[in-house]
């Protein structure tokens, strides 16, 4: 791991790394915020998964989620949302390629060499964190959002021994049922339906996986919510399982981080209560 930059903010520190991931088979920056806290101690871990276009930069920049990290003694960690560099494919869309990863483990050709998002952040990026910081990884929680929050759902509902605490803004709630899903996971996987369903959210739990509790915080004036979104789609999932959604509506909001900085805090003090 290499430290490209180190910053002072809210009795923390704001860091940003980069190292070669094995699974991508390409450097791979990302963002940590540490709290100060006692020499020895181990804090919770929360993560966060940005949107289609973003780097682990959107966040951490505009996130504002530092002095609420600080107060509640909790580490950030944003990864980037897809490989980069020469060699690695793109298209010409924003909805795919580089900055559009979707968090999955792509098998089809040309995505399939680079594109192992879901592996690195479910297994690599969280065994560099363990070894390189103070972290408790028996407290982890994950959070995103868009793009990111359907990285967040279906990553919790796959490992929901490993996560204590899960939430999303602006979630692409099903895949399976919006165009964005049907460009990407078509794309990265191929045509089987089937093998879809362990990346959509409302349908891993209509096949029986499991989480404690659901926060998602979504703006009604978000230009993406009937045809990409459907947060209505999971609050019906969500009610046929019995698995408990707080589902906030937020008059006026859009997709943007004016909307995630507004609440953001409310969703790391949602975290903090259960880690």
């Amino acid at each position: 791991m290499e430290t490209v930059s180190t910053n002072r903010s809210y009795a923390g520190t704001q860091g940003v790394y980069s190292h070669a991931s094995a699974e991508t088979g390409t450097d791979m920056t990302f963002a940590v915020y540490v709290p100060d806290h006692d020499e020895g101690a181990k804090l919770p871990v929360l993560w966060y998964l940005s949107g289609l276009t973003c780097t682990h930069a959107n966040v951490m920049e505009k996130g504002e989620y530092r002095r609420a990290a600080s107060d509640l003694g909790l580490i950030i960690v944003a990864p980037d949302t897809s490989p980069r560099g020469e060699g690695v494919p793109d298209d010409d869309a924003y909805d795919m390629g580089q900055g559009a990863g979707f968090y999955v483990d792509a098998t089809e050709e040309p995505w399939s060499k680079h594109f192992r998002m879901r592996s690195y952040i479910e297994q690599e990026l969280p065994d560099l964190i363990a070894a390189e910081f103070h972290v408790d990884m028996s407290r982890q929680g994950i959070f995103g959002h868009s793009m990111g929050g359907h990285g967040a759902l279906t990553i919790a509902l796959r490992n929901p021994d490993r996560y204590i605490s899960v939430s999303a803004f602006s979630p692409i709630v099903s895949p399976l049922q919006c165009p964005w899903g049907d460009k990407a996971l078509g794309g990265y996987i191929g045509d089987d339906r089937a093998a879809w369903r362990q990346y959509d959210a409302c349908a891993l739990i209509e096949d029986g996986a499991r989480v404690t509790d659901l926060l998602v915080d979504q703006g009604t004036s978000d230009n993406f919510l009937e045809e990409q979104l459907k947060p209505h789609l999971l609050t019906e999932a969500c009610a046929k399982a019995g698995i408990p959604l707080s589902l906030n509506m937020r008059e006026g909001y859009d997709h943007s981080y004016y909307f995630i900085s507004t609440f953001m805090a409310d969703h790391l003090l949602w975290h903090a209560d259960r880690l």
